[in-house]
């Protein structure tokens, strides 16, 4: 990233780019921060835009041979193309020389490191992998948004609005609007604030839910699955957030055992550090067998579901009473 912020830094640019990773904000931030750089914002003429399965490499290299209109380069942008998962060695082999005055920005989700055309870019070119942020820099750009419109946010409060927003930086964007717009005048964002206005993932309402099976707190757990029935989450989202909740906490549990720091743990099985102790909190509450008997109780009512012995509503909510019994 930091030869990529240098590029858009000094104005001088490579004739291909990879963007690539999880981190979709981040993405989206660099691909218009290329374009903008590279063309003036009137310039329709110059930027062709792909996506999706399907482009005719053949198209796109006819294109890039063709001089730019009354500009020094043309800009073509490939997303979510598939061309770094599978073979494209038409554009691989073009690639090798192409012409001067086309850049090429490419936008993928996940690419193969063997490929060619993965090799061609790296070689050529500059090759970004844009991932989900670590705490800290999560924390440093979240104040730096909070500045520009003077506002002022207090550690818990901010521990306690990444916990509610996750790490996703899209959402997070929207969930800080929201809190500038509810403060208002006001300077100081507090906890209060943040438990007002901030919406909650799914994510932590199935936390919570495993929190009250682990407490046996039967109708709180049954009342957090009619309140995720009422958002209109399908009940097998449902059942499969859970069943990935008691395969974290499983792992977790392992890790903690064999000694692991929970920094350590957070990057083997890819938790945010910030919740990570609350992970090895809760797998506290539960033994191997229980979380092992549980993930075969998830897969097993899967499979009742899908063979169409119960309906997946029913099925979960029996699921619940059974977990939290």
């Amino acid at each position: 990233m930091r030869n990529l912020n240098e590029d858009l830094k000094n104005n001088k640019f490579k004739n291909m780019y990879l963007l690539y990773g999880e981190e979709s904000y981040l993405k989206r931030l660099y691909k218009n921060k290329l374009k903008s750089s590279m063309l003036s914002l009137d310039d329709s003429m110059n930027c062709s835009y792909y996506e999706g399965k399907g482009i005719n490499p053949n198209e796109i290299i006819d294109l890039a041979e063709t001089m730019p209109f009354f500009a020094n380069r043309r800009v073509i942008i490939i997303e979510n193309s598939g061309f770094f998962k599978e073979k494209c060695d038409e554009l691989a082999s073009y690639l090798d020389n192409p012409s001067d005055s086309t850049c090429f920005v490419f936008v993928e989700n996940e690419v193969d490191k063997r490929g060619k055309l993965f090799k061609r870019v790296k070689e050529k070119g500059r090759v970004v992998e844009l991932t989900t942020q670590d705490e800290s820099s999560l924390t440093r750009w979240i104040l730096g948004l909070f500045n520009k419109d003077g506002k002022k946010i207090t550690q818990n409060a901010m521990q306690l609005f990444l916990s509610k927003t996750g790490t996703d930086m899209g959402h997070i964007q929207q969930e800080i609007e929201k809190l500038i717009c509810y403060v208002g005048s006001r300077e100081s964002i507090t906890i209060d604030d943040v438990n007002e206005i901030g919406t909650t993932l799914v994510a932590n309402n199935i936390f919570d839910m495993v929190n009250a099976v682990a407490e046996k707190k039967q109708k709180n757990a049954l009342e957090l699955y009619y309140d995720l029935l009422a958002l209109k989450e399908p009940p097998m989202r449902i059942l499969f957030l859970i069943t990935r909740q008691f395969n974290l906490l499983l792992q977790v549990k392992d890790l903690k055992r064999l000694g692991f720091h929970p920094n350590d743990i957070a990057k083997k099985i890819g938790l945010p550090s910030f919740v990570v102790n609350k992970y090895v909190a809760q797998s506290s509450k539960f033994t191997v067998d229980w979380l092992t008997n549980a993930l075969n109780s998830c897969a097993d009512s899967e499979e009742s579901v899908k063979t169409g012995r119960i309906n997946d509503v029913m099925s979960l909510e029996l699921l619940i009473i059974t977990f939290s019994r």
